[in-house]
């Protein structure tokens, strides 16, 4: 029997965040624009509560996340609850990679959310992860000054548990894909194309449940 370990078994079985200590300096052509393991705090974000971020500890490494599934913040129209926006940073393509884990099992709706071309409160995009997916969970979204609407028909199912997984979600505005991947980085768990918004603010968060967020990285232009 062979002794050989591939390198893709050695790095499962290195901690995640020596893995994710040095980023990539580039990926698909885009260079690195921003990253945060929080471990410096959470300056570098703009949130639509302070109330229910907080900084955590988990085995002596910082997190990001939420103490709470509704917070204080109250859209305009029906939309999430709990975002979070990296300050500083209108990004119109990009490839956003970043970790998360659900702290609450909520049933079908357990989800968290990407957002993106943010323009204001009431303009802009996000991807729902929800656990089982209906009209309104589980899509890619779009907010127009109106309630959120998906623009995908998915149908898979997002595979929720207490354990940490990995996001990453491309944005390429010359042909408007948008194309969101959990766990698996080859094989798109969604994607729609949509040009309706462009250049905006990137960032993570929650409908109206409970995650915590590490190692984010964007790549972009």
């Amino acid at each position: 029997m062979s002794s050989k370990i591939s390198l893709a078994a050695l790095l499962m079985l290195l901690p995640m965040s020596s893995v994710a200590d040095e980023p990539a300096k580039e990926m698909d052509g885009l260079p690195l624009v921003f990253s945060d393991d929080f471990e410096d705090g959470h300056a570098n974000w703009e949130v639509t509560d302070e109330k229910a971020w907080e900084l955590m500890k988990e085995d002596g490494n910082s997190t990001f996340g939420l103490n709470r599934r509704v917070s204080d913040y109250t859209p305009k129209h029906r939309s999430p609850h709990n975002i979070a926006l990296i300050k500083n940073v209108k990004l119109e393509e990009f490839i956003l990679i970043y970790r998360v884990k659900s702290t609450k099992d909520t049933g079908g709706h357990r989800d968290c959310c990407t957002f993106f071309c943010h323009q204001d409160q009431t303009h802009f995009y996000y991807v729902h992860m929800g656990a089982r997916p209906d009209p309104h969970s589980g899509q890619i979204m779009i907010v127009n000054d109106a309630p959120r609407k998906a623009i995908t028909v998915n149908k898979k199912q997002v595979p929720w548990d207490d354990q940490w997984h990995t996001i990453k979600l491309v944005r390429r505005s010359e042909t408007g894909e948008i194309a969101i991947f959990f766990d698996d980085m080859k094989k798109p768990h969604m994607q729609v194309k949509d040009t309706t918004f462009g250049r905006g603010s990137i960032g993570i968060g929650s409908f109206d449940d409970m995650n915590n967020f590490d190692d984010v990285r964007l790549y972009g232009k």
